[in-house]
């Protein structure tokens, strides 16, 4: 098996692997509350403690990406662009880290290559340093883009493997994949275990195979805690050559997020791997997220700390509320194991997709319907009938043959090249279409990706007043105090300006 001959690019990561101390991803304000406050947590929590987790000393924290952009836009009424620049001023010593679905990038679909290129050198422009990017099909075509994006802009970029179980998602599958990325020149490899599936001893095998075929590359380890494995996972991950690791501070940590920070940097300690970090300040962390949960009455929901159902059905604890909102809307939610019991069927005619975010709608929205309607595939919604012919990418095994062909006599048209090929270029049109609104090349990304959320979005703040700086709404009065001490906490942000309700707060330093 041939090795492919690469070293670390970046200074942190050459340091990182000259020992064997194990990095930190911290995930706080990124996937940690998507995965238990439905992306809901605001810009106003996490500047007063950004200077603090600044200082901490992480290998890069994530904090951009996934639905946070949307979240933003659709229902917290902030400028995700802001959001970024705040934080980058906030936690000037911390590499900043986003997620990226590949071509559909934020979103639910595939976008333009022109759109995908401009986004990337937006992101890095205000503040990103490390791109990880994945494709739900691991089909690596869907992922060139935003790679290449990320690399003429000087970015870090971080090349996704997803992980799943299935007939097909061998060793080999992942050895391959790994080879073919390691060769479009990424900076670090990642494994992507978004339901908590792998186990401890294949998170060794996984590792050292990967380490085979990568070389020197770095190697992390993202997975979620609902299936109760994820710790003992990162632990042989480590010893079998796991360079970093994704973790979240502890009141947003376990169920369907990730371990904890606290606990890996208490395991870690006294071992060859020890992190480094400081345990003391983590609990600082900890505990001021306590506090702003408890004040502010939206503590993270974990509808289960472990929840083993998960191993069999494959379904992040995510993806589990959007069925069960689904089923409340035709007020079935007492079928929901059924839905479970459906989906897996449904995922292998559909060629086992991984299921995260596209594909979990697609394969969700398809067993839901089979349930409700009382007969399978009785209706194949739009996105079904794309994904079958092709249009999200090249699923790991054959989809069935008599769904593709029925599809196919229904007039649609099957692909097999990459699908963002066959899309005509987007800039041009999104600036035209946002021009009444749309003051700078970052609004018109927030109207490219999401036309009609970010219509709205962008007409109510073209009524207020132009002057604002960062249009964050604060939760309720409570948060003022929090607010102040984190502003005097952190002297890169020079001025502050937010409001609630009636209530406006300008914060300057002059």
């Amino acid at each position: 098996m041939a090795t492919v001959a690469l070293e670390p690019s970046f200074q942190a990561e050459r340091e990182l692997l000259s020992t064997s101390r194990v990095g930190i991803t911290d995930t706080t304000f990124r996937d940690a509350h998507q995965s238990l406050l439905a992306t809901r947590m605001t810009t106003a929590q996490m500047v007063p403690v950004a200077a603090r987790m600044n200082s901490i000393g992480f290998h890069s924290m994530e904090v951009w990406g996934g639905a946070t952009f949307d979240a933003c836009i659709r229902f917290l009424g902030e400028d995700p662009w802001e959001r970024l620049k705040v934080l980058r001023r906030a936690m000037p010593d911390t590499r900043l880290q986003m997620l990226v679905r590949g071509q559909n990038l934020l979103g639910y679909h595939h976008y333009p290559d022109d759109i995908v290129r401009r986004f990337i050198r937006r992101s890095v422009a205000s503040g990103i340093d490390i791109i990880r990017t994945f494709d739900a099909l691991n089909d690596l075509r869907n992922m060139r883009s935003t790679i290449d994006a990320g690399k003429e802009c000087g970015a870090h970029v971080q090349g996704t493997l997803v992980y799943t179980v299935s007939p097909i998602h061998d060793l080999e599958h992942y050895l391959s994949s790994a080879r073919e990325l390691a060769g479009f020149g990424i900076d670090s490899l990642c494994i992507k275990d978004m339901a908590g599936l792998l186990k401890p001893d294949a998170a060794r095998s996984l590792v050292q195979g990967l380490r085979s075929v990568v070389g020197a590359l770095p190697i992390q380890l993202h997975s979620h805690s609902l299936s109760g494995m994820a710790s003992m996972s990162y632990w042989e991950a480590i010893q079998a050559g796991a360079n970093v690791i994704d973790t979240a501070i502890s009141p947003l940590a376990f169920g369907s997020s990730q371990p904890a920070t606290e606990t890996m940097v208490v395991v870690l300690k006294g071992t060859p791997y020890e992190t480094g970090l400081d345990i003391d300040a983590l609990v600082d962390v900890a505990e001021y997220f306590e506090r702003i949960f408890r004040d502010a009455g939206n503590a993270p929901i974990r509808q289960t700390i472990i929840d083993t159902r998960v191993l069999s059905h494959q379904v992040p604890g995510g993806m589990i509320t959007n069925l069960l909102a689904q089923l409340d809307q035709q007020r079935a939610s007492h079928r929901l194991q059924e839905v479970l019991r459906e989906l897996p069927k449904v995922r292998a005619d559909f060629g086992y997709p991984p299921l995260v975010t596209p594909t979990s709608q697609i394969v969700g929205t398809q067993a839901v319907m089979n349930v409700l309607l009382g007969e399978r595939y009785k209706i194949l919604p739009e996105e079904v009938r794309s994904y079958l012919l092709g249009y999200y990418g090249r699923p790991p095994a054959p989809v069935c043959e008599h769904l593709l062909a029925r599809v196919i006599a229904e007039g649609g048209v099957p692909i097999t090249q990459r699908p963002a090929d066959t899309l005509e270029p987007g800039w041009d049109r999104a600036k035209a279409e946002s021009a009444p609104w749309a003051t700078s090349e970052e609004d018109i990304l927030i109207y490219a990706l999401f036309p009609k959320v970010a219509l709205n979005f962008l007409q109510q703040r073209h009524s207020k007043s132009e002057d604002k700086l960062t249009p964050v709404r604060l939760p309720g009065l409570q948060e003022v105090a929090h607010l102040v001490r984190g502003f005097v906490a952190a002297p890169n942000i020079e001025h502050f300006e937010c409001e609630s309700g009636k209530l406006k707060i300008r914060l300057s330093r002059t």
